[in-house]
């Protein structure tokens, strides 16, 4: 129980900065493309706008965990 402690702190830990680096990026995103991706999707029901939104979510999750992984 004590060695396994460590793992999971560690674990928590980069879980924590994995997912700060990961909104960090969206909200990024959300800067440097015009409008409100949020208001796209929700209200207008921008169907291009959310698929775009869904890739860069993927592209950075993946980056993210290699970076994190590596």
């Amino acid at each position: 129980m004590v060695t396994t402690l460590p793992a999971v702190l560690s674990t928590l830990l980069y879980s924590v900065i994995g997912m700060i680096v990961f909104v960090i990026g969206f909200v990024i995103l959300d800067l440097l493309t015009p409008g409100k991706l949020w208001q796209e999707i929700e209200q207008k029901q921008n169907i291009a706008v959310a698929i775009f939104a869904g890739a860069v979510a993927i592209g950075l999750a993946i980056i993210v965990a290699a970076a994190i992984h590596g």
